[in-house]
């Protein structure tokens, strides 16, 4: 059976310029992902999302419900439960961080795109 996602989350998620959801793991994680590259999965225990790595410590240390990236690079990847001690705020303030870390290692054309400085 196919994952539903929590539909708030993935809303916010989606409306992010460029982002696309897969399931290219199975029907049980959603991937989003923006020219190809993953900004965040969510699943039943969460949603994974990229962070600079002192940040990440620091989630952690603030909150139970955010926990070392489940299955991804546990440096640059928080998994945060949706039903957990982290305000919704602060999880979206996490979605936007983690986009904008893909999107700055994006090319120079990709990004311009994105960010509006650049119309084809």
């Amino acid at each position: 059976m196919l994952f539903q996602p929590d539909p708030d989350v993935e809303a916010y998620v989606l409306a992010k310029k460029g982002a696309e959801r897969s399931y290219p793991f199975g029907e049980d994680v959603a991937v989003y992902k923006v020219k190809n590259k993953m900004f965040a999965l969510m699943g039943s225990i969460g949603i994974n999302l990229k962070c600079d790595p002192d940040e990440a410590i620091i989630y952690r240390q603030m909150f139970d419900g955010v926990t070392p990236g489940y299955h991804m690079n546990k440096e640059h990847w928080n998994t945060v439960a949706l039903d957990g001690d982290a305000p919704i705020d602060l999880i979206h303030k996490m979605i936007d961080d983690s986009y904008a870390l893909v999107v700055a290692k994006l090319p120079k054309k990709d990004k311009e795109r994105l960010l509006g400085g650049f119309e084809p």
